[in-house]
């Protein structure tokens, strides 16, 4: 087994490596092209005889890096969410392969991705209007080097060239919510609208924007005081689907005194409503939903939220932030992070307690004087016992 290089051009060589044929013993001939100094060349000439005499040489091709996303695209619907496919293939195609989608992916190096990174930042945004932020770079790096361990596993490629890239570093956003009054204000804004036990939902028991879309009257029981969350509403190009919560399992969550007369008006309100419609509602229509009793979108619940707090001197927050607004509330009230990560429906509590840290220096001086306050107690007793 020998290479040789042979120059094409100024800086540009072509590496002629000459292997036997496993199969017929006949001498072939692989043709590598390569930009860079001789010796640069003579190293990489090195390299691809060293990898077929270790088993990792990988067969030159001329598959573009755009060609082979488009391929894994196609690949992973079958493996993720249709919203986490669309996404995904947003990205691909979208942001990622405009900057490298013509290289030929297995001659994409390190500083290429680097470099992309850079002008994605600087100057990202398809309406020519500036830069991406870092958190979308960032998601452009995950779904990089997903991809790219992909072609990694079908040996495509004999390394991921994004294991050498750091993606941006992204600011933590710090969270804002209502406070107990603003809340309280904000339950007498909406007394008198739709989005009232939607809110409700979220402040008060924590739900996900897709639970409350797709939380059916068989799932609430006021009787024993708790709701089932069984399902999630996830809207995509082909409409709205029903799927697991986030977390991937169903929980159950407990109702306050509050909450169960308000879903007990609103399902008298919501009956009546429908009756003068000729419908009668049954256990499987939706809590939430149009005044047909047709389910609504996700992003219906969004757009009607943004018109309402419009019209009222509450700071300008998103729907999802009501659902840290209940989190924070449990925290400050002294609700173990356990409890409040099961109600939340969280996989891990170590995501409760990261999500929620800013509450926890207040939860920890509040135990450190209860904690003194029973240990004084006890030295009490004891100096009164021996004297």
């Amino acid at each position: 087994m020998k290479g040789s290089i042979r120059e094409r051009s100024p800086g540009h060589w072509a590496i002629i490596l000459d292997a036997p044929d496993p199969a017929s013993g006949k001498r072939r001939r692989k043709w590598h092209s390569f930009t860079g100094t001789k010796r640069q060349a003579q190293v990489e000439c090195a390299r691809l005889i060293s990898a077929m005499k270790g088993g990792t040489y990988l067969e030159p091709d001329k598959t573009t890096l755009a060609a082979f996303l488009d391929r894994w695209i196609h690949h992973i619907k079958a493996h993720v969410s249709p919203r986490s496919h669309e996404r995904y293939a947003d990205l691909a195609r979208k942001n990622i392969a405009p900057l490298l989608g013509g290289i030929v992916l297995s001659k994409l190096r390190p500083a290429q991705i680097a470099a992309s990174y850079s002008t994605a930042l600087a100057s990202g945004r398809r309406d020519g209007k500036g830069g991406l932020s870092p958190r979308t770079v960032h998601h452009m790096h995950r779904v990089l080097k997903q991809a790219l361990g992909q072609a990694v596993k079908w040996e495509l490629l004999n390394r991921n060239p994004c294991d050498a890239v750091d993606p941006p570093k992204v600011e933590r956003v710090s969270m804002h919510t209502f406070d107990l009054p603003q809340t309280a204000e904000l339950i007498d804004a909406l007394r008198n609208t739709r989005m009232l036990v939607p809110a409700l939902l979220a402040v008060l028991c924590g739900l996900r924007r897709g639970e409350i879309a797709a939380l059916r009257w068989r799932n609430v029981d006021v009787t024993a005081g708790q709701i089932a969350v069984v399902e999630s509403a996830e809207e995509t190009k082909d409409g709205v689907r029903y799927k697991e919560p986030k977390s991937g399992r169903a929980r159950t969550v407990a109702l306050s005194s509050t909450m169960i007369d308000e879903l007990k008006a609103h399902r008298a309100r919501q009956a009546q409503e429908l009756l003068r419609l000729g419908v009668r509602l049954s256990d499987d229509s939706f809590v939430v939903a149009q005044a047909d009793a047709h389910p609504l979108k996700p992003t219906s619940i969004t757009h009607e939220w943004v018109r309402l707090l419009g019209q009222t001197a509450l700071p300008r927050i998103r729907f999802h932030d009501l659902r840290h607004a209940h989190a924070t509330h449990m925290l400050a009230s002294g609700v173990h992070p356990k409890i409040a990560s099961e109600r939340l429906g969280h996989s891990k509590v170590g995501i409760t307690l990261d999500l929620y840290s800013h509450v926890l220096p207040g939860m920890q001086a509040d135990a450190v004087v209860r904690v003194d306050d029973a240990l004084r107690d006890a030295i009490n007793k004891r100096t009164k016992g021996i004297g």
